[in-house]
């Protein structure tokens, strides 16, 4: 006999057939999401997406099929409890949309998963690929904190393209305290994308990334001014921070700021580079110190050799290596 679909609905009717009482309710409001709950949602999500670097030990189920569905509803579930918490604090005295659509947005959330992973795995092979101290794609998904910071941000991404409120920035958060890189939800992201180290990389919110760019340690992709109205308040939603070719590779320490700088697909930006302009498709830009080399012959003073000296944010064309 087929079960019948369950909904918040049919929930509803057994809880008022058990009987309620909400009298209390204004006196004990509900707080919003808590950080270590995120932490626990999180950690369910990656065991999902990937099941044997992750393995979720709390599993009743004995066939890791059966394992990973009870493991979904159990993430479906804890997201709209997190949802549900979060959505009183974020009405403005409008109608909030309560448990059925926490509900919704869940269930459409993990619609998204296999896109999601997929996405993942091409980030992973993309890793492996780049570096050659990495031995196994499996070895990039259990140890490499740019991959899961590159996760959280494509999870919370989701939400944020959901209009979830606030959760999308404390599981960024999260990823931003254990790994030291801070990816705002709402920058956008192609496929292939490798942090390598990732210590200190900086992405806004408006940034957008193309397809196989890489980023080195100590990158920032951000905003250059906040444009302010007649009062001076910010004004939101403007784009404030690059856009980034597809193809790119940034080494570690770049700097690059503004909503309207695009650097061309194939380039180069060399490692401590500022810019705040754009540069053409196929561009090396890099900046050269000036490098003093002392030598002490015999019998003579030393003498001083100079490299030639380029400005900081210079650029040729070519990709040249």
């Amino acid at each position: 006999m087929p079960i019948p679909e369950f909904s918040i609905q049919n929930l509803a009717q057994i809880v008022h057939e058990l009987g309620t009482d909400d009298s209390q309710d204004s006196l004990n409001p509900v707080p919003p999401a808590t950080r270590h709950a995120t932490e626990q949602l999180v950690h369910r999500m990656e065991s999902l997406l990937f099941p044997f670097e992750h393995p979720w030990e709390e599993a009743v189920e004995a066939s890791r099929t059966a394992a990973r569905i009870e493991l979904l509803g159990r993430i479906i579930w804890d997201l709209t409890h997190q949802i549900h918490r979060i959505q009183p604090h974020e009405c403005d005295g409008e109608p909030c949309g309560g448990l059925s659509q926490a509900f919704a947005l869940a269930r459409e959330f993990s619609l998204a998963l296999p896109d999601v992973q997929r996405l993942l795995y091409q980030d992973a092979d993309a890793a492996y690929q780049g570096d050659p101290a990495a031995r196994s794609r499996s070895e990039v998904l259990s140890t490499y904190p740019g991959l899961y910071a590159i996760m959280v941000y494509r999870l919370a991404h989701v939400l944020f393209t959901l209009d979830v409120p606030l959760l999308p920035r404390l599981m960024t958060e999260i990823a931003h305290s254990q790994t030291g890189i801070d990816i705002h939800p709402g920058a956008h992201i192609g496929s292939g994308f490798f942090i390598d180290h990732g210590t200190g990389v900086v992405i806004g919110e408006t940034a957008e990334v193309g397809d196989q760019v890489t980023l080195y340690q100590g990158v920032t992709l951000g905003a250059m001014n906040f444009p302010r109205d007649v009062q001076g308040q910010i004004i939101r939603g403007q784009k404030r921070h690059p856009t980034i070719g597809n193809r790119v590779v940034i080494y570690s320490g770049a700097t690059i700021l503004g909503g309207n700088t695009v650097i061309g697909a194939g380039s180069v930006i060399g490692g401590g580079v500022w810019l705040t302009g754009s540069v053409p498709e196929n561009s090396r830009v890099i900046n050269q110190p000036q490098v003093d080399v002392k030598a002490v012959a015999k019998g003579s003073s030393a003498r001083t050799a100079q490299a030639p000296h380029k400005k900081r944010g210079s650029f040729s064309d070519g990709n040249h290596s």
